[in-house]
């Protein structure tokens, strides 16, 4: 019998999205269909952030039927690029603003992945909250967060979100790099 966790993460990551053209849930919590789950996660953000080589800086997109998203490049190296993905929550300068859900993403360019590595060590919204207390192993937290990761872009790129840096799109704003 499957722990309760187990089954929690399994009925999210298996509720039915049949037009994700990804291998992961053939097999699903295999290190195999992680790896699948990291592919889909670069496909969907190189869909939403153009090039993810060329990342630089920080992106917001700003859409009025959703908050402000915002891409912010950490460390860059020949094979991986750390960045931040978050949502912002009120107007900068603003005492009350917040973000969530602060995840940190690795790309591996070289493999052509992404993966969430770490979110908010708390979260406010209560499914998040459970869903990080139910996956209490290693393999069970990546899975939770790369599901999440896989479902938000997916969710993203749905509102109409857009993280390209050269795109000549309205709701496409890019810093410089610093």
């Amino acid at each position: 019998m499957r722990p309760n966790s187990l089954r929690f993460i399994d009925s999210i990551v298996l509720s039915g999205e049949s037009a994700l053209p990804a291998s992961w849930r053939g097999r699903p919590r295999s290190f195999v269909a992680l790896m699948s789950l990291y592919e889909s996660n670069y496909l969907r953000l190189a869909e939403l952030a153009g090039p993810l080589r060329n990342l630089r800086g920080e992106c917001i997109s700003a859409i009025e039927s959703d908050c402000d998203l915002r891409l912010r490049v950490g460390e860059v190296s020949p094979y991986t690029t750390l960045l931040e993905l978050t949502y912002l929550f009120g107007s900068e300068g603003d005492e009350t603003a917040s973000t969530a859900p602060d995840m940190q993403l690795r790309i591996y360019h070289d493999a052509c992945l992404v993966e969430a590595h770490s979110w908010a060590v708390t979260h406010h919204h209560p499914l998040l909250r459970d869903w990080r207390q139910l996956a209490g192993q290693d393999l069970d937290q990546r899975w939770a967060r790369n599901v999440m990761l896989n479902k938000w872009l997916e969710y993203c790129l749905d509102r109409g979100h857009c993280l390209r840096a050269a795109s000549a799109e309205p709701n496409c704003t890019m810093s410089p790099a610093t």
